[in-house]
């Protein structure tokens, strides 16, 4: 391939991307009142926001209808060709239906106007056609139409089909912010993955407890550490006073300070080394909160505690990455 080619097919792409870019600019004029009615339609819905549109306006329904379920407002796809061979079963009184198409006329979504409207839904469309069927036929209706595809020959779906994308987000966003989502709710829609694990996972999931915790009586000597470092391999361990609270903990790092010192571990003191004033966490924190902790900190380990101030966890930077966290 020769520079000239090269460059000329990165001038197409531009080109693409700046048509695009302009249909895209120009919802924000379509941001008005029927998009206010459209939100209030949707967040007045008792039901599930019913997205339906055929052929390439049918896989962006599909994308708005998970946008929005994922986002607190239920809402599933239907291929309108279906309806009317049964599908349309899966629609009732309760819900609302959105309804994109770039022309308006799309003739399986004309098929079932009639029975959505026997129904009483309410029908909010999304069409770039302003005096389309469709969009008469709505309850509200929001213009998406672009001034021209991004395809050269002004047929394939492009400037179309992402204008419907962007102001399906628009509406997500608007329902989400307005119904006062959190991330938590978030969370629950997407407990698998990183970001489910980030927001879902606590400390108490992940940290060890009982036996497997690495802990020694503040009267303890070096060696009696040392030891149980070693059987319980989480590169530190707790160290504990007589009323249960944590007086220390020693890890690694401690040690190799020891090493650079003359120092008999069996006649030292675990309680001349160890670091008293160290960091902790609490089981109901989330596994997230607790890497920030530790990386804030710079410390690989951290032991959890009650509300009592006694131990009853720790975790190290492993765990975290083992449950995915990091």
């Amino acid at each position: 391939m020769t520079d000239t080619e090269a460059q000329q097919l990165k001038s197409l792409g531009i080109a693409v991307i700046n048509t695009e870019l302009d249909a895209v600019s120009a919802l924000r004029d379509r941001i008005d009142d029927a998009f206010v009615e459209a939100c209030q339609y949707l967040l007045k819905c008792k039901g599930r926001i019913v997205v339906i549109g055929m052929g390439k306006s049918g896989h962006i329904a599909g994308k708005i209808a998970a946008t929005l379920a994922s986002t607190g407002s239920p809402a599933f796809f239907v291929h309108p060709g279906e309806a009317s061979h049964g599908d349309l079963g899966m629609i009732t009184d309760k819900d609302v239906v959105l309804a994109l198409s770039n022309s308006g006329e799309t003739s399986e979504i004309l098929t079932i106007l009639p029975l959505i409207k026997r129904l009483g839904v309410p029908l909010v469309a999304m069409t770039g056609k302003p005096h389309s069927t469709i969009a008469k036929s709505a309850n509200s209706h929001i213009d998406v139409s672009v001034d021209k595809e991004a395809c050269p020959l002004g047929l394939a779906p492009t400037s179309s089909t992402t204008s419907l994308l962007v102001m399906g987000d628009a509406l997500a966003v608007a329902l989400l912010e307005t119904r006062g989502f959190t991330a938590d709710d978030f969370a629950l829609s997407h407990p698998g993955g990183n970001l489910g694990r980030r927001l879902l996972l606590h400390v108490s999931d992940i940290m060890h407890t009982g036996d497997t915790i690495p802990q020694v009586s503040d009267k303890a000597l070096l060696s009696d550490a040392l030891v149980e470092m070693t059987n319980k391999g989480l590169g530190m361990t707790a160290i504990t006073a007589n009323n249960g609270g944590i007086a220390g903990i020693f890890t690694d790092g401690d040690l190799r300070r020891v090493l650079e010192q003359t120092v008999d571990i069996h006649t030292t003191a675990i309680a001349d080394f160890m670091t008293s004033d160290c960091k902790t966490g609490q089981p109901n924190m989330l596994a997230a909160e607790a890497l920030e902790l530790m990386q804030r900190h710079k410390i690989n380990a951290l032991l959890i505690i009650d509300n009592n101030q006694h131990l009853v966890g720790a975790i190290n930077m492993h765990d975290l990455l083992r449950a995915g966290v990091v």
